[in-house]
Order: structure tokens, then sequence, then C-alpha cells
């Protein structure tokens, strides 16, 4: 297999594999080892190669261990650190990480969960360890421009000066990214007023504002429309007979007559899934009008959001794998999942899933 195929292999397994994933030790050996086998070319069976349970005495802890170590030209040249499947990731997972860097030669480390692949440098400060990372892979959500960049990282190809130099450019990259999907999703007014002055030569009244907030949200939808059926035109060699429609929360197509792939939709919500969110809104209702509680349904889990706004999630329920969990968030936005049986187990949760209402009232 080449390298793409390798990853989606593992991909693939993620969701084969997941509802037994209850324990740290599980996750490494089902999904972390088999990454760093078949994704980065590293031999896990050779000590040379990979040492688990790495120590490196800092100057305040003793004897701590980081999960790997991964070794070439006999030096430590990526530290990683590894969670629970299910678990979400975030910064306090790193302390290790970050107490280890300025003690080794490493100058990349990775914190993982198994599904999530968050990768980190230096660039804010030299042999510190950047809060943020310049790079995430999930497993259960493929990003095909991760790939390449993940490709520098294997034995084969790893050269940490140009891993670091790319590095600087992906973080922003990856940032912005984000930023611009965020606006997209539901733009902020100093977006908004960026584009309204460029088109508007009036006073910015209260009145223009909320105008323009509507014009520009159509604007962007109707943008993403347009270059979305340029592309399948150019695909396709000709016109589109019927337009093809994208929702903006999901970028979905719907309607291309002509493109029978993209007739086969990849998101179904279940029965299931709907008797969950049913639910879930007789739960959220005792707090908040029952319109304002809408679902957003995606590969990989089934989203509950307030006011439609995905800045403003309420939970999740994943139920694509045979462990079923509901997600909560908490103050941070952080997310937990909770194993459940069935979807009455939703109804053991109903004080922590109103309690996210006041995050957003």
């Amino acid at each position: 297999m080449d390298f793409i195929e390798r990853i989606q292999a593992l991909s693939k397994k993620v969701s084969q594999v997941s509802g037994n994933l209850t324990t740290e030790e599980a996750t490494k050996n089902a999904l972390v080892m088999p990454f760093l086998h078949s994704v980065l070319g590293y031999d896990v069976f050779d000590p040379n190669e990979v040492i688990p349970e790495f120590t490196a005495d800092t100057g305040t802890k003793k004897g701590e261990k980081v999960d790997y170590a991964l070794i070439k030209d006999n030096a430590v040249q990526i530290l990683i650190e590894c969670k629970k499947y299910s678990e979400p990731l975030s910064t306090k997972h790193a302390n290790q990480l970050f107490r280890y860097f300025s003690v080794t030669n490493a100058r990349i480390a990775i914190l993982t969960n198994g599904s999530q692949y968050q990768f980190y440098t230096d660039l804010d400060a030299p042999n510190k360890m950047d809060e943020k990372p310049f790079l995430t892979l999930d497993l259960e959500n493929l990003d095909e421009h991760a790939v390449p960049e993940i490709k520098k990282l294997t034995k084969s190809s790893f050269d940490v000066d140009s891993v670091v130099d790319a590095a600087g450019e992906l973080k922003y990259l990856n940032q912005i990214k984000k930023v611009l999907s965020e606006q997209f999703l539901s733009p902020d007014e100093e977006f908004v007023k960026f584009f309204t002055s460029k088109v508007y030569d009036g006073v910015q009244t209260a009145k223009v504002k909320s105008q323009f907030l509507e014009i520009t949200t159509k604007a962007l939808k109707q943008f993403l429309n347009d270059s979305i059926n340029e592309r399948l035109k150019s695909a396709i060699g000709g016109e589109i007979k019927e337009t093809v429609t994208i929702e903006v929360q999901d970028v979905t197509v719907e309607n291309a007559s002509e493109i029978e792939d993209l007739d086969k939709p990849k998101i179904q919500t279940t029965d299931e899934e709907i008797e969950a969110f049913n639910i879930v809104k007789a739960i959220f209702r005792q707090k908040v009008e029952v319109q304002r509680i809408h679902s957003r349904d995606t590969q990989s889990y089934f989203g509950v959001l307030l006011d439609d706004n995905n800045r403003k999630p309420l939970c999740r329920l994943w139920f694509n794998t045979k462990q079923k969990y509901i997600g909560i968030f908490d103050e941070n936005k952080s997310e937990t999942r909770h194993p459940i049986e069935t979807v009455d187990d939703i109804f053991n949760y109903t004080e922590q899933l109103q309690n996210t209402i006041a995050l957003y009232e």
C-alpha cells in the first residue's frame, strides 16, 4: 500500500475497534503503535527506534515517563504522549511533553488519543514547546491537506529542519482556515463591517449593520455554492443541469444529476439518532425554547447546537461505533464522552446537559 492507503486503512480501523478502547493501553496497542509502524514507518519492537515509557529527568520532576520516544540518528527526535480513545485532547494533557521538550533533542512532540494526533514544535520560543499544535490529524475525519505534511514526519523522509520550517506556515495557515470557517458559519461584527465598508459609503447605523449581516451571510453561502459548482463543471467538462446546493453548516451536495457518486450520501441519520435527539430536546426545552435547539449530523457524530451556531455546542451523540457515547461540554468547551447502552441512558445526564445552556446564556 502507498502512504495514503496506509492512513486510510488505519482510519477504517478506528471505527471497527473504538468500542473496545476503554483504557490508554488498549488505545496504544490498537491504534497508536500501528500509527507509528504503518504510517510513520518505525519498528515499534526495536528499542533503537522506539523507546516506550521514555524517562528523562527534568529539574522539577524525577522519574516521569513519556509514552514513546522516536529515535533517528541515535538521537531522540519525536516525543509522544498518549491518552485513551474518547478522551478529548487538551493542553493540560501535554504537561509532560512541555517539561521533556527542554531536556531532550526532540523538536517535535505528538499528543494523541489514537484518533486525533496533535503535532507540536518550538516556533514561539527555542526549546519550549508551543501551546498550540502546528498540525492536527483526525483519523475519523481525514483532511487531504494534512496527509503530505504527515509524510514529512515519516522515518524515511524525516528532516527536522524542513519540518520545523514548514510548521511555521502550517500553524498560521490552519488557524486562518479555522477563522474563515467560523466566519462562513456565523460572521462576526468586525468581519461584516469590513465587507460593508467595501460596498457601502454611508454611515453604518445599527439598522445598516443588521441588514448587512444578513446580506454578508447570504453572499458567503452563494460564493461557496458558486465555487463548488465551478469545480464540478470543470470536473465533468460541461454544464450542470441542476444547481448544486451547499449547506454551509455541513458542506453537502444535492441534486447534481450528472454525477452519480455524489447521489450517494455519506451521512445517514439513523432512527436511533433521531430518537436520542428528541430526548435531548425534551431535556433542553426546560431551559430554552425548543426552536433554539438544532441538530447537525456528520460522518463521525450527531451534533446538537444552540441557535444552530457551531460556537454553541450543547452535546454530541457518538452512535457510529459499537459502544455509544454522549459527549458533554464544560465551561472551556472541552468535550467529555460518557458511555451509554441505550438512548434512555441520556436521561442520567439531564443536569449536566442543562448546565451547558448556562455557558451561552
